[in-house]
């Protein structure tokens, strides 16, 4: 399969505008490609044929991305995140299908003061770094809007929306809602894993629900239209929320738990209850989450099944992707990471243990390596498996467009 850049790409790459080694300190990063080797699901060439047809005429969204370059070795990310200038891979998207990313920014690792991060000076820092490199090139285009998105598309280029993954950083300052709002986030969790003052993360064993703040964070959410997402979200605040809101939310990136015991993933009452609002479900992609039953072995099939498991539960127009994926070593971070990122802790409790179930480490996602690859294979994944243009729309972006007109 050759691969071409979209027409709006004129070569800027990352800090363009600085001197390396006298401006910013440098740091050897992966390549804007594939680290473990290339892998594309084979089409016919009726088939590839199709896939470019519907790439034209339809918007693609990733609901979930982190698309920079992190540091060769990963463990030097500690060091990479306290500069607080992460390298967007431009060359890379470009390559992509995306219409639309969902950049999560430095979210998990933003240590740039803290062992911890999501402080608000770290979380103003990163977005600060990153929107003064947007502001320099011109082919991402700062998404504020749904028309954004269509332009984007029409330009050969990629629309770019900032996401905050957790609001631990909101304290109890209502007003810093607005003030993302006015720096370009259009879409946040309510928690990351951890508990904060709006409501309980994933990891805690006893999940409260949201809290009085917390119901005013979403109240003010939906009057500011900033998109809720609840991907980390424990159930119970998770339910909480889609109650609350008077707008539908977003689960961005996670999976059927039905399908694999993990507190990463979602329930069936969940889902049904996102749905039912009129919110959309993103499939997980990153190492060692969407793992199932029938595929232990975490692949493009194996994310695949829990998007089938979604849509035969809830309907083809409640579910998309948000693969979460990177230009790295994804693995080797989350082992650097584990402590920042909650990996243990996201099992589910048996017997009163939160032992993980056995599954083979892989050292990437085969067919889901980065957001590059993962722009291919999902569609392609799709039309190998017979999908009609109308559905693949739907869920490569025509349901998160119906949900972001709504809320945006």
């Amino acid at each position: 399969m050759e691969k071409s850049l979209k027409q709006g790409y004129k070569g800027y790459k990352a800090y363009d505008y600085l001197v390396p080694g006298e401006d910013y300190k440098v740091f050897n990063l992966a390549e804007e490609g594939n680290e473990f080797g290339e892998y594309i699901i084979p089409l016919t060439d009726e088939q590839e044929k199709f896939m470019d047809e519907i790439i034209a005429k339809h918007p693609m969204i990733s609901l979930h991305e982190h698309p920079f370059c992190f540091p060769k070795p990963v463990t030097d990310t500690f060091d990479y995140a306290r500069e607080g200038r992460s390298f967007t891979a431009y060359r890379a998207l470009a390559e992509s299908k995306w219409d639309c990313v969902f950049d999560n920014l430095m979210d998990g690792c933003c240590l740039i003061t803290s062992k911890h991060g999501w402080k608000w000076n770290d979380v103003i820092y990163d977005l600060g770094m990153r929107l003064a490199d947007i502001s320099h090139q011109d082919f991402l285009i700062k998404c504020e809007k749904v028309d954004d998105i269509y332009r984007a598309k029409a330009e050969g280029k990629v629309a770019w929306v900032p996401v905050i993954e957790g609001a631990a950083m909101i304290e109890n300052e209502l007003d810093r809602i607005d003030m993302l709002y006015g720096f370009g986030v259009r879409l946040m969790g309510i928690t990351y894993s951890e508990s904060n003052g709006l409501g309980s993360g994933l990891k805690e064993a006893h999940d409260g629900g949201l809290t009085h703040l917390g119901y005013q964070v979403i109240d003010r959410m939906n009057k500011v239209g900033m998109a809720i997402d609840c991907a980390h979200v424990g159930d119970n605040t998770t339910l909480d929320i889609i109650e609350a809101s008077t707008k539908p939310v977003f689960i961005s990136h996670t999976g059927a738990r039905a399908l694999w015991n993990s507190k990463r993933l979602k329930s069936d009452e969940i889902i049904k209850a996102c749905a039912a609002k009129g919110g959309v479900i993103g499939i997980e992609a990153a190492p060692h989450t969407t793992i199932t039953e029938k595929h232990t072995t975490h692949d493009i099939e194996a994310f695949m099944e829990h998007f089938e498991y979604v849509k035969d539960l809830v309907g083809i127009d409640f579910v998309s992707f948000g693969p979460d994926t990177l230009y790295g070593d994804h693995v080797g971070l989350h082992h650097a990471f584990s402590a920042n990122l909650s990996i243990k802790q996201a099992f589910v409790k048996q017997n009163g243990e939160g032992k993980a179930p056995s599954f083979p480490e892989v050292p990437y996602v085969k067919g889901l390596e980065n957001p590059t690859e993962a722009s291919y294979n999902i569609i392609r994944w799709l039309i190998k498996h017979n999908y009609s243009e109308q559905d693949i729309a739907k869920v490569m972006g025509g349901n998160a467009i119906r949900v972001l007109k709504e809320v945006w």
